[in-house]
């Protein structure tokens, strides 16, 4: 032993530092390996059950899939038993795209109106200020000369649209709208002469606008875009009428 010191003592240094990296290197090398096996099997436990999820999912998938194809296969049947139910269907369809057109219940653009109604100078009383029933009357005006659509800062104008005075607010579908307003409308290319021919909008803009100093200014459009009504229609007592028709 004594001899074994000796020798190791006789070696250069740079041959015991090396001797020692070398020593530490193959107990790291050995304890990476000896982990290596639990490792891989955690991995592979891990894997599988989303393997078979994606198996389970793609299965879904080709399942929906098989099932579109039936019903697209039972339609083409119907159709083909009976030529006139497809003209019917597709009555029906039109006609309820219509219905939902007339509610604002789809997003459309077209040429139109925008116009923006603000108060008057600050300090000049209440009758400068624009009140919903103002608002009222330009969406009425405008209805009558031919709109197909009409918001109000955004909120779309439905059938069960209100427009009501919240303070110094005005209140439409349940939101609270500031001044200026900016009523946009779509509408047939000259909804702006027919609009002007109106006797009720003249006396709307002398009467009621130019003599409390309020502002109403408009431009004609190429295209407005007007978003769908986003709220709900709810009717609590009214029903469809019996219809004679089978």
């Amino acid at each position: 032993m004594t001899a074994i010191v000796a020798r190791f003592r006789g070696l250069p240094s740079v041959q015991v530092t090396l001797a020692v990296a070398l020593l530490v290197l193959g107990f790291l090398v050995a304890a990476q390996v000896a982990g290596e096996k639990p490792r891989a099997q955690y991995t592979t436990q891990e894997r599988a059950p989303l393997i078979q999820t994606v198996i389970d999912l793609q299965a879904q998938q080709e399942a929906f899939k098989a099932k579109i194809l039936e019903l697209r296969q039972k339609i083409g049947d119907l159709e083909a038993q009976d030529p006139g139910a497809a003209a019917s269907l597709r009555q029906l369809y039109a006609d309820l795209e219509d219905a939902r057109l007339a509610a604002g219940l789809i997003a459309i653009t077209g040429p139109g109106l925008a116009f923006r109604l603000q108060d008057g100078t600050p300090g000049a009383g209440v009758d400068s200020l624009v009140s919903a029933q103002d608002v009222r009357i330009l969406v009425r005006e405008l209805w009558l000369a031919g709109a197909e659509g009409i918001s109000i800062n955004g909120e779309r104008v439905a059938t069960t649209s209100a427009v009501i005075d919240i303070g110094g607010s005005v209140l439409v579908n349940s939101a609270y709208l500031a001044p200026p307003y900016e009523i946009r409308a779509v509408g047939p290319p000259d909804l702006y002469d027919r609009l002007r021919s109106s006797v009720a909008f003249a006396d709307f803009v002398q009467g009621r606008i130019e003599r409390n100093g309020m502002s109403l200014s408009v431009a004609e459009l190429a295209s407005v875009d007007l978003k769908a009504y986003a709220g709900t229609v709810n009717l609590r007592y009214a029903a469809p009428a019996a219809s004679g028709q089978p």
